[in-house]
């Protein structure tokens, strides 16, 4: 890929790609890693917010620690393989592009532990304040 093609698919993914993070945003993970599987069901809301999304003409990547590489899987899928399953078994596989375990170019991130950051001395009042840092 030439630098100018590869600036342009930056920027187009800057402006209409949607990052999702799965556990604990569309997938409940209610019991933590537990024994590796995909276990839970979704979020309440999640999987329309997903469709919501594609329709209005967004990229969606799904990004998540589960399929680490380092991440030993219940059998012999991958746990990238595992996720899809469970995307294709409540009906949004189609709608996502990617599934990932590194952070995608995006929009915006949406993400249970994310932190909106502005400047440092805002961060480490947050940090003060939440984590008697």
């Amino acid at each position: 890929m030439m630098s100018q093609e590869y600036d342009n698919l930056q920027q187009h993914e800057n402006q209409y790609q949607i990052a999702i993070d799965f556990d604990g945003v569309i997938y409940k993970n209610s019991k933590g890693y537990h024994d590796g599987t995909v276990y839970d069901e979704p979020i309440e809301g999640a999987l329309d917010a997903i469709k919501l999304f594609y329709d209005k003409g967004y990229s969606i990547v799904i990004f998540t620690g589960k399929v680490k590489p380092d991440r030993p899987s219940p059998n012999e899928k991958t746990m990238i393989q595992l996720v899809e399953e469970w995307l294709e078994k409540y009906g949004v596989r189609q709608y996502i592009k990617e599934v990932t375990s590194e952070k995608p170019r995006a929009l915006i991130y949406i993400d249970d532990k994310g932190y909106r950051f502005t400047d440092w001395p805002s961060t480490l009042d947050f940090f003060t304040k939440e984590f008697n840092f």
